[in-house]
């Protein structure tokens, strides 16, 4: 059922957050995404289930405030330290600052900064 989470085996436990990855089927990124995202909350020594919501349609798009794919939030906070700011929600791919320039997934560090310290 679309916009339903669903688990991700991840190794979760009640004591790991709450780590979404929102995505649409029109876009691939989250799926290359994906094993790079378990990798970093490996290092970080999280054990978390990596929750995959697909989004549907632009009127979920909207209400889940999804800047595009992949969103990826961290106990209900998008990674992206402007996405308070932001309100251009829909079904797109989404695009980030990168070394290289720009890249289809959110920069390392925005994701372990998102992380909870142990």
């Amino acid at each position: 059922m679309s916009g339903t989470p669903k688990e991700y085996d991840g190794g979760a436990d009640g004591r790991a957050p709450l780590v979404e990855l929102l995505y649409f089927e029109g876009c691939p990124n989250h799926t290359a995404f994906l094993p790079r995202l378990e990798q970093l909350l490996r290092d970080a020594g999280m054990h978390a289930a990596v929750q995959l919501v697909e989004v549907a349609d632009d009127e979920q798009a909207q209400r889940l405030r999804f800047l595009g794919s992949p969103s990826l939030r961290v106990d209900g906070r998008d990674v992206d330290p402007t996405a308070d700011g932001r309100h251009d929600y829909g079904l797109q791919c989404r695009i980030y600052p990168g070394a290289d320039g720009p890249a289809g997934t959110p920069p390392d560090e925005w994701v372990t900064r998102a992380l909870p310290r142990s």
